[in-house]
């Protein structure tokens, strides 16, 4: 009997010592990876530990880690539902890539901006508002009705009348009434903001409408949207609008919706300024296209509206109170107020409910949103403060073994904040997940337990892989990244003087105190700050209008897959002349979206095959073999070219071919010379924009805008997606545009761009309520002297001072 008990423990210690079947799945497999520019490239991930993935700016980071690892995860976890729910979600095709093994779950945390729709704010993204909505529906006091009585989306609706109820095979009619209470404003339908329409920016009362005296955007003389206005009959489309009768004015203004037949067609004629209101002013303004947003600040004035207040609420909504205050108080408080007012609410009807609320509100301020308040509109959220308003689902949940891959969780972070980040990253890691993270800042690669770096060069030049290992591995490398990690931007010996100074005075904008700074002009200014310090609202929201200023943001570029650099310069249309010219035909000939297009495939180069819920099928079109023109256009030649070869050429080939010779084009040169010197060289003229970075989507609207005229450009953190080594490029960019006569202002967090500044106007001290003041202005070497700032520690530690 003891034999027998001896040999059983024997034979489980033997066991013990074997690893279980199951537990040797701890890495991620990738072999013979095409995505985009990757070129067949393989490796192996280690599982529950946190990869950081590095390289230049377009070296194929994003192709490999979202396009190929998390895109296949995402498929696959699609392809468990039912053919019905497909049906509804997006399509996803297979990655170009051999084999993928030992994926788990990927959850995306990416830099999109949150959704710019007007009627989005920071509590309905997050669901916060929908918790808070169903609390004060419950122990509010007077109790006014459901949950979306407390909801600016929902109007309140009454009506009555006849019903036809079939019952038992008989048709009966029955009166019924309804009433659905909702909290939206009457007066700004749940806005906030009403709108006051200059007429004189709309049209030019001289003339007649067949003369084309609309001037709003698209409303061109010979277009629909004018023709339904001329071929109505309730005006003479002849008469100059000044000679409009009363009643004609009201119709051509005002006029309810309406059928009428123009020509053989029905259609539904409305006064201009209800059109224009639903067309262009529901829109978000930061959403839209940069010349209707010209229109629109020209024509429009926002105000508050004067009935809610710009709570978007109605009375209803805001008369009801929990503890002694409304829901309309309640989102306009900072986050980390709300959450010590939550805190204090002991009410177990709710216990729930408050615990789930409490937790949501906690997580906003371990992330570093605490700043921030519910009625925040989404759209004014930087890429930063948008990924991190992701993250806060993902803080508190009891899942492991997922993937969390994130796109440069760094931007908009201060070196301060970007600790607070590395905590919350190896806290995922620690609960057993994977964390696979797309990052440049040195601060962020030091807590990698395995490093990926990408190169050699962007776009056809990178795609491989030149380094995997440890990050003490990766510094002593010979690869880009190695040999730039311990770079430092020294301060500068000498800065310059001010050429004059651009005054801002009693800036209230969020939450600055009334702030008063004089910005010197023909310096490179640098505006810094903890996140949420308000450095956005001095610059962009502060500024004396029609000061000069060029503004270019992180805003995501509008574009469709037939856009590409070419076109969005506008460096397409010079190169279409100098065909058409060379040639002796018409200038349309040479677009793929008009009579050039091969009519295949429409000028979209592929054909794409619907396949219900499963994933769309692209293949070349076999009659013009992808180049997207009719064969005959092909045949046109400038300098030895044909138009499509022209569009598969890199900025760098391109700028030395429209140069000189038979193709000297000055007007596409010196767009193509401003790609270049924002280090844009890499790209082909006819790469979709679909397909590019964050920082080759920023660098692309600076080269774009780099020819307005204006001589103050205002940056915000154009070192986002930027390498090390292109950081430095960045700086000789500003430095040119200094001394060429410009002035330079740029919101940034990288300490080598504050080293290299002439002025630097810090604010803080804190985010929120404890920011909005100006905590430093003057010289780098100042500010690291007297390190009185929380940057002025940080930049010291940087310069090694």
């Amino acid at each position: 009997m003891g034999r027998h008990r001896v040999s059983i423990a024997t034979e489980t210690s033997n066991n013990a010592a074997e690893t279980h079947p199951a537990d040797r799945h701890d890495l991620i497999r990738v072999q013979g990876a095409r995505v985009n520019n990757l070129k067949d490239i393989s490796l192996v991930l280690p599982k529950r530990r946190l990869t950081v993935f590095t390289g230049l700016s377009g070296s194929g980071k994003s192709s490999l880690v979202f396009g190929t690892i998390a895109a296949e995860s995402q498929r696959m976890i699609n392809e468990t539902y039912s053919a019905f729910v497909q049906g509804f979600m997006p399509n996803l095709a297979r990655p170009d890539v051999d084999v993928l093994e030992g994926l788990t779950t990927a959850i995306i945390v990416d830099q999109e901006r949150m959704g710019a729709n007007s009627r989005s704010t920071v509590g309905t993204a997050t669901d916060v508002n929908a918790m808070l909505r169903i609390i004060f529906s419950r122990l509010g006091q007077p109790h006014v009705g459901s949950p979306q009585a407390f909801s600016f989306n929902v109007a309140s609706i009454s009506g009555a009348g006849a019903v036809t109820v079939e019952r038992g095979g008989r048709t009966t009619k029955e009166r019924r009434d309804f009433e659905i209470t909702g909290g939206m404003c009457p007066r700004c339908e749940g806005m906030g903001t009403v709108n006051d329409i200059d007429r004189t920016q709309l049209y030019d009362e001289s003339k007649s409408l067949s003369q084309g005296a609309l001037t709003i955007p698209g409303y061109t003389a010979d277009g629909w949207g004018v023709k339904i206005y001329s071929g109505s009959g309730f005006f003479d489309p002849d008469k100059p609008i000044r000679d409009f009768s009363k009643r004609e004015l009201d119709d051509f203004l005002y006029k309810e919706p309406v059928k009428v037949k123009i020509g053989d067609i029905n259609m539904t004629y409305e006064g201009l300024i209800p059109r224009i209101q639903k067309s262009l002013l529901s829109k978000d303004r930061e959403a839209m296209q940069p010349h209707i947003r010209a229109f629109v600040d020209r024509a429009v004035t926002f105000t508050v509206c004067p009935e809610c207040n710009g709570t978007r609420l109605n009375e209803g909504a805001r008369s009801s109170r929990v503890a002694g205050i409304n829901i309309a108080e309640a989102c306009a408080m900072q986050i980390s107020d709300l959450a010590a007012w939550v805190r204090k609410l002991d009410e177990p009807s709710v216990a729930p409910l408050l615990v789930a609320l409490q937790e949501t509100l906690d997580s906003f301020v371990t992330i570093g949103l605490g700043y921030l308040s519910l009625d925040r509109p989404a759209g004014t959220l930087s890429g930063g403060e948008a990924q991190r308003t992701k993250m806060i689902r993902h803080l508190g949940s009891s899942l492991t073994d997922v993937t969390y891959v994130f796109d440069e969780p760094s931007i908009g972070l201060h070196p301060h904040d970007i600790q607070r980040m590395n905590e919350l990253l190896l806290r995922l890691r620690d609960k057993g997940n994977t964390v696979l993270v797309v990052e440049h800042k040195p601060e962020m690669i030091a807590i990698a337990d395995h490093v990926v770096d990408l190169g050699p060069g962007a776009g056809t030049t990178g795609g491989t892989i030149c380094f995997e290992g440890t990050l003490d591995a990766l510094r002593e490398s010979d690869t880009l990244t190695g040999r730039h990690l311990a770079d430092r931007v020294a301060l500068k010996s000498a800065v310059r003087k001010p050429t004059g100074v651009l005054p801002v005075r009693s800036a209230t904008k969020h939450n600055l105190k009334g702030v008063d700074v004089d910005i010197p002009l023909g310096l490179l200014v640098v505006v810094t700050g903890v996140a949420g310090s308000g450095k956005s609202s001095l610059v962009h929201g502060s500024l004396p209008a029609n000061s000069g200023v060029v503004s270019i943001d992180q805003g995501a570029i509008r574009g469709s897959r037939r856009s590409n650099p070419a076109t969005y310069t506008g460096m397409l249309e010079p190169i279409r002349k100098a065909f058409a010219k060379a040639n002796g035909v018409k200038p349309a000939l040479f677009s793929s979206n008009s009579e050039g297009a091969c009519p295949n495939c429409n000028g979209a180069g592929v054909i794409y095959t619907d396949l219900g819920m499963m994933a769309t099928v692209e293949s070349p079109c076999e009659v013009c073999e992808g180049k997207r023109f009719q064969a005959s256009v092909l045949e046109y030649r400038l300098g030895g070219r044909a138009i499509s070869e022209v569009l598969g050429m890199s900025v760098l080939e391109a700028e030395d071919f429209f140069r000189s010779g038979d193709a000297r084009t000055p007007a596409a040169h010196v767009v193509l010379e401003r790609l270049v010197d924002v280090g844009l060289g890499y790209l082909s003229l006819g790469q979709p924009l679909t397909t590019l970075s964050g920082g080759e989507r920023q660098r692309l609207k600076l080269a774009t805008q780099m020819g307005e005229k204006g001589g103050i450009y205002v940056l915000d953190e154009p070192t986002t997606g930027l390498h090390l080594a292109d950081v430095e490029n960045l700086l000789g960019l500003m430095d040119r545009l200094v001394e060429s006569g410009k002035s330079v202002i740029v919101v940034e967090h990288h300490q080598a761009v504050m080293a290299h500044a002439d002025w630097i106007i810090d604010l803080g001290p804190g985010a929120g309520h404890d920011g909005g003041r100006i905590v430093f202005e003057g010289t780098p070497a100042d500010l690291v002297a007297q390190r009185s700032t929380v940057t002025g520690e940080h930049l010291a530690a940087y310069v090694g001072a």
